[in-house]
């Protein structure tokens, strides 16, 4: 049944219920004050990738008792101890922690880089296949800058990155959020 009250019918067509445009601002907020602030980004990320570790330590270690292989369940073992260490020392030493995980992910924009070029060229007879490929070279070339400061750019590189994706994140939603709906 359809309602014929214009209130409730903008409030259907529109999608933004509220939940996405508050997201989206806290995301805004959030992701400039990471800008603004890259070194405590880079802290606060580095503490979370951290603990993000020794869960995935305790969860595997969880995993490995529930395995029926004895060979799997070493492996499963090992694996939990590994994450479980890798949390630990990160933990340990945050700004080690920042060193390698900057480098960790110069590492992946650079490979994630040259892949989008060969995929461009996969691309190329496709309409706006240069997008790909422009967006690729500059993966490289972003890569190839996170190498040639590393391990100086390690205390604000991961802040400011993780400031941007979530500024971006944040408008989007409010975009999205904002938009009519299809009826």
């Amino acid at each position: 049944m359809r309602t014929t009250d214009p209130e409730v019918r903008d409030r259907e067509r529109t999608g933004g219920s509220g939940i996405g445009i508050v997201v989206g601002i806290l995301l805004v907020i959030i992701g400039l004050a990471a800008i603004a602030r890259p070194v405590y980004a880079t802290i606060a990320s580095t503490i979370a990738f951290g603990w993000i570790f020794i869960f995935a330590g305790i969860a595997q270690f969880i995993y490995a008792f529930g395995s029926r292989g004895a060979g799997q369940f070493v492996w499963k073992l090992l694996l939990s101890i590994f994450y479980f260490g890798a949390g630990i020392v990160v933990l340990s030493n945050v700004f080690s922690g920042a060193i390698a995980l900057t480098l960790i992910l110069g590492i992946t924009i650079f490979v994630q880089g040259m892949l989008q070029v060969l995929l461009a060229f996969d691309l190329r007879p496709v309409r706006n296949w240069g997008w790909v490929l422009f967006s690729g070279i500059l993966g490289v070339i972003l890569g190839i800058l996170i190498w040639s400061e590393w391990p100086f750019n390690a205390d604000w590189m991961l802040g400011l990155f993780i400031g941007i994706t979530l500024l971006f994140n944040g408008i989007w939603m409010l975009i999205l959020s904002s938009l009519p709906r299809a009826t």
